[in-house]
């Protein structure tokens, strides 16, 4: 049987070693630099929970807020928030007073005052989101969650 021989770690093969190996970890650290760059790390949505006002500024009825794409229902102390985007292409619904109903006019929708779909292409009602009060007063909306139709937000 003949003798194995053990191969002897010599100083120039260990720190040749360690220069290949810190070579490779950082070869590894800028490949994940570069693919990291390609994602962005900026969220470009509004996000889902925001101030609308102080409860005495919002008159009585309903008010469109554009910029949230939502109307807000004001009957006395109690408040709503019904989502202004239809349910079928994400159009905007329009309040028509004299008929008290939300119209699409993208393509016909219609939806009752509590955002029922009465006709049209729309598949479901018009989503209704809680509001709360935030430590400075102001009205807050979370457009992450849903509520049922019959929810009011009392002062």
């Amino acid at each position: 049987m003949a003798k194995e021989k053990a191969r002897k770690v010599t100083r120039r093969f260990f720190f040749g070693a360690l220069g290949k190996g810190s070579i490779l970890v950082a070869l590894l650290a800028e490949a994940i630099g570069a693919i990291k760059a390609f994602i962005p790390k900026v969220l470009y949505e509004s996000p889902s929970k925001f101030k609308i006002g102080f409860p005495d500024d919002i008159p009585e009825g309903i008010t469109f807020l554009s910029e949230n794409k939502l109307y807000i229902f004001r009957e006395g102390d109690d408040f709503y928030a019904i989502s202004a985007v239809c349910t079928h292409l994400y159009c905007i619904v329009d309040w028509k007073p004299d008929r008290k109903e939300f119209y699409c006019s993208c393509h016909g929708s219609i939806f009752s005052k509590d955002g029922i779909n009465l006709t049209g292409p729309a598949p479901r009602p018009l989503p209704w989101y809680p509001l709360s009060l935030a430590p400075d007063g102001n009205l807050v909306i979370d457009s992450s969650k849903q509520v049922s139709l019959d929810y009011r937000f009392s002062i």
